[in-house]
């Protein structure tokens, strides 16, 4: 069985500005309740287009789907905080609409309004980062 991509990853992958592109792509996720410490994260999709102008091909843009290592954070559990974490800076990890950077195994992959999304326990992110392109 041929593993399918999320049908975005196009759109995405020519989008100029690629957190409201996610943002929009994935649309209204009122109905959405993330449970316990897991954070929704849409995985970055890097541009089709590379700095020096090649184009990459299709199959390549759609295997950030799995491998990419950097998502936006789309929303939290009510959990998502750990107990070291003073009372200023509790949560702050997982900040909705920022970028998050994570190991890709400790992911649970999905696909919502077709867009290619992971379930992340909050302290399996490693790191924010203000550019998604600087971790792949």
């Amino acid at each position: 069985m041929p593993v399918l991509s999320a049908p975005k990853i196009e759109q995405l992958s020519q989008a100029q500005n690629p957190k409201q592109a996610i943002i929009a792509a994935v649309g209204d996720l009122s109905k959405v309740d993330v449970f316990s410490d897991l954070v929704l994260v849409a995985t970055f999709i890097r541009s089709e287009k590379t700095a020096g102008g090649i184009i990459r091909p299709r199959e390549v843009v759609q295997e950030d789907e799995f491998q990419g290592k950097t998502g936006l954070v789309l929303k939290c559990g009510p959990l998502a905080y750990t107990d070291w974490e003073d009372d200023d800076m509790r949560g702050r990890s997982a900040q909705q609409h920022t970028w998050g950077v994570f190991a890709i195994k400790d992911g649970w992959p999905v696909q919502i309004n077709g867009v290619a999304c992971r379930f992340i326990p909050y302290d399996k992110l490693r790191a924010r980062v203000a550019d998604p392109t600087l971790v792949f």
